[in-house]
């Protein structure tokens, strides 16, 4: 036997050493095949993780993240060491010490891998799991594991220890989107790293090894047992003492989904940057980190939000209570579980949330709200129900049983004390902005933005619809230009209208059903008279009309050419109205709305910023002159927008401006004109079909009302030299509002509510007169110079080359302040 040991010996040496080189060659031939598919040192090294799209307002207070994954970057020395020890006990307690690979641990996994009819499983390092999120998918194969094992041994080699336990913590994944310790932290428990206790930071430990099954959202009780075993982890490798982990483990952990991750409630503006970020860098952007600075205002944007729910909270109210949605069986007990689940099903919108009538007392009713608990519904929340009936109102109720029983579904409000609602089913827009530069300081699309139903349709910028009366301003605009004076009178007759660009004939009238006889262009205005409107465009003529409206922003292909251009039968978004206003309350300069004041990359490199045009009175262009329209009526020469051509050389901008043309706001109406239709617009407020905003106060506000035949869209559309506000009222599938609804009842209560917060701290400033104007007295019948012993005389204002005839400084009626130039022949 002795004989044959060094034979032996040799060829278990032999056969060790071929065994040896088989499995060299068989690495090599497998590292050869798959290393196509690993990416390179270099790519490793430039690894981008996702990290959402943020979008701040302009003072940095966050609006949105908007990505696929929610990610917050975090490097090692950013994570706590209780949190480091608590996913090492959890994950890998030789992290420190092993290069990549747990030999007992892939023992055992082999050793279970190799019985028939086995599931393959794994004892993963944390440098194999970093592989394995960062570059491969999470299939469990021989091939993924075999592609796992060279990557982790390149990473090991690559990386230092704290290189891979830092990318480990931000790639990992803790369910609901979220990736990330940091993005955990601030999901589950809406704190940042260094804010969470010993007891959170053992339940995400543990969280990633089955995202869905042991999240404490979803299933806190086996949360709480994968905490326990993460503590006795921790003091069995010295991390706590005894005390410490059993004062962790009987902590109350109060886990929910904090998805309200914005300081600044605006959505509609959040979805606008991101598309304008994927239009500029493309859709990938949205996922590296990029940040958008708009130009919203969290106050105005907060006070926008507010005016427009109530306002249509308020008219919903007015059209009376739909009922109850359902009536459902309550458990015996108040569990708030088992009443939740009665309303799971619900929608909420905005603060609309569901509820379920506990019981009802004569005036008062106790109702279990989302979220919310058990509150006390008082009678002034609940006296406004008067029952709609088949389209009818009935009677209002007397008692709260008249309206509510035990078990009702319904929806709440709590803003600002608890009272019965209903989502509304009409919809509203709200958008303002800066008349100096046009930046977008507030903007609202509609109640809800999350509503399904509505499909994050903002109606700011996407609602087409006609702005009524409130396109009036424009014509008058182009009237005062045309020959016409505030005191011009037009008759305010009945007539029919047989246009050739109509179907068929047409026989207007004003929307309060009467007529006025000769009306004074002020009057007409402040009254909102229909039949002056269109008699007025009749002498304009319909070319110069839509040419002028141009100036304004509107386009060409939106105004119908025919007379019912007059009552504003065009079509326009909320936001193109409100850049119309604009002209008049920047004293006639044309602005372009935006809203992105600059887009920073990943690194913080500004990759965009904004150069808006804007109002600079030292860049006017000297006085425009008159030239001959092509329909033989006189029009200012006013300086539209300045093409590219028009640009490059310096003669476009005067001595003493220090703005680059591109960046000046053209003048498109004379300082004059805007001046006189501000004056004749403030009348709207303190006379008209404004009234409501005097509650303001304030002598500096202008605006105009608009309502569309029964109802079906209302507006206000109102301003002061700081701010210009639209706010648009009416239904998406387009129909009547209800008996009673114009825009002074509907819009401008919204618009008075946003103008009371957006004022405060804005000095009321009268708006300085403009030289070229001149104040008269004249009869408030004719609209001709006044006598100087007419007690009915009133004082109106005049372009200089559009005095009455006989105005002169030396006449007791002309206002002596001002300078005289030769008056012209007035067209009536």
């Amino acid at each position: 036997m002795k004989r044959y040991l060094p034979k032996i010996a040799f060829l278990a040496a032999a056969g060790l050493a071929i065994s040896s080189l088989a499995i060299a060659a068989l690495i090599s031939g497998a590292y050869l095949y798959l290393q196509p598919s690993l990416p390179t040192v270099e790519a490793m090294r430039q690894i981008e993780l996702q990290v959402p799209l943020r979008v701040y307002s302009r003072d940095g207070q966050v609006i949105a993240q908007i990505g696929e994954q929610r990610r917050i970057p975090v490097t090692f020395d950013d994570i706590p060491p209780m949190v480091r020890q608590a996913f090492i006990a959890a994950e890998d307690d030789r992290f420190f010490e092993h290069s990549g690979f747990d030999y007992q641990g892939i023992l055992r996994s082999l050793a279970v891998n190799l019985l028939p009819g086995s599931r393959l499983q794994g004892a993963s390092t944390i440098t194999q799991q970093t592989a394995r999120n960062l570059f491969l998918t999470q299939d469990r194969t021989w091939r993924r594991k075999v592609q796992e094992m060279f990557l982790t041994y390149r990473i090991e080699n690559e990386f230092t220890k704290e290189e891979i336990f830092g990318l480990y913590l931000n790639v990992i994944h803790f369910g609901k989107r979220s990736y990330g310790i940091a993005a955990a932290a601030d999901l589950y428990f809406g704190k940042t790293l260094d804010q969470l206790t010993l007891a959170e930071a053992a339940t995400l430990a543990r969280v990633p090894q089955a995202p869905s099954r042991y999240n404490p959202i979803n299933n806190p009780e086996a949360a709480a047992q994968r905490r326990s075993y993460v503590l006795r982890r921790m003091r069995e490798l010295g991390y706590i003492d005894r005390e410490t982990e059993e004062r962790a483990a009987t902590e109350k952990v109060f886990a929910r989904e904090h998805v309200q991750t914005f300081e600044v409630e605006a959505p509609y503006i959040a979805e606008m940057a991101r598309i304008e970020l994927v239009q500029r860098l493309g859709a990938a952007a949205q996922n590296e980190g990029y940040k958008i600075y708009t130009t919203i205002d969290p106050r105005m944007q907060s006070a926008a939000n507010a005016a427009l729910r109530k306002g249509l909270l308020d008219y919903d109210r007015r059209h009376g209570w739909r009922g109850a949605k359902t009536r459902v069986t309550l458990p015996a007990t108040n569990d708030e579980g088992e009443l939740e689940a009665l309303i799971a099903d619900q929608d909420a919108s905005g603060p609309v949330l569901p509820g379920v009538v506990l019981d009802v007392q004569e005036k008062s009713a106790r109702v279990y709200v989302r979220d919310a608990g058990i509150v006390t519904l008082p009678w002034e929340g609940l006296s406004w129900a008067r029952p709609k009936i088949n389209g009818r109102l009935g009677k209002s109720p007397k008692m709260a049983r008249e309206i509510l029983a035990r078990g009702d579904v319904i929806h709440v409000t709590l803003i600002p004390t608890p009272q019965l609602a209903q989502i509304p089913e009409a919809a509203s827009a709200l958008v303002a902005l800066s008349p100096s530069d046009g930046a977008i300081t507030a903007l609202v699309g509609g109640f809800d933005y999350f509503d399904p139903t509505a499909g994050k349709f903002n109606r700011a910028i996407q609602a087409k619809r006609q702005p009524g009366s409130g396109f009036k301003p424009f014509l008058y605009s182009a009237a005062l230009d045309n020959g016409f004076t505030p005191a011009s009178v037009v008759l305010d007759a009945p007539f029919i209208i047989d246009d050739p660009n109509m179907e068929e004939a047409w026989r207007p009238e004003n929307s309060s059903g009467d007529f006025g006889g000769p009306t004074r262009l002020r009057e007409a205005l402040v009254k909102s008279r229909n039949l002056v409107s269109i008699r007025v465009l009749q002498a304009i003529g319909m070319g110069p009309a839509i040419a002028y409206s141009e100036r304004f922003g509107f386009a060409r292909a939106s105004l119908p050419r025919n007379l019912t251009l007059s009552l504003g039968t065009m079509s326009a978004t909320p936001l193109e109205v409100a850049s119309g206003y604009a002209v008049f309350a920047n004293g006639g300069h044309r602005i372009q709305p935006w809203f992105i004041e600059r887009i920073e990359d990943p690194a913080g490199q500004v990759v965009f910023q904004a150069a808006p045009r804007r109002v600079a009175l030292e860049c006017d262009p000297p006085d425009p002159i008159s030239r001959p329209s092509a329909d033989g009526m006189s029009l200012p020469e006013v300086p539209i927008a300045p093409s590219p051509a028009e640009t490059e050389g310096p003669s476009l901008v005067p001595a003493g401006c220090a703005l680059p043309a591109t960046e000046i706001a053209p003048r498109v109406i004379s300082a004059q004109n805007a001046w006189l239709m501000t004056d004749m617009l403030r009348e709207v407020i303190t006379r008209g079909t404004g009234r409501r905003a005097l509650v303001l106060g304030r002598s500096d506000i202008a605006g105009k009302t608009g309502t569309t035949n029964e109802a079906r869209d209302t507006w206000f559309n109102g301003y002061n030299a700081s701010v210009v506000a639209t706010v648009w009222v009416g239904f998406d599938q387009s129909r009547p509002l209800g008996e009673g609804e114009e825009g002074s009842r509907t819009a401008v209560p919204i618009w008075i509510d946003f103008m009371a917060e957006a004022l405060k701290g804005v000095p009321d400033r009268p708006w300085d007169m403009p030289g070229g104007l001149m104040q008269v007295r004249i009869s408030p019948v004719t609209g001709e110079l006044a006598g100087a012993d007419d007690p009915d005389a009133v004082f109106e204002t005049f372009m200089v080359d559009r005095l009455p005839v006989g105005s002169s400084p030396g006449n007791p009626a002309a206002d002596p302040r001002r300078p005289n130039e030769t008056p012209a022949e007035p067209i009536f």
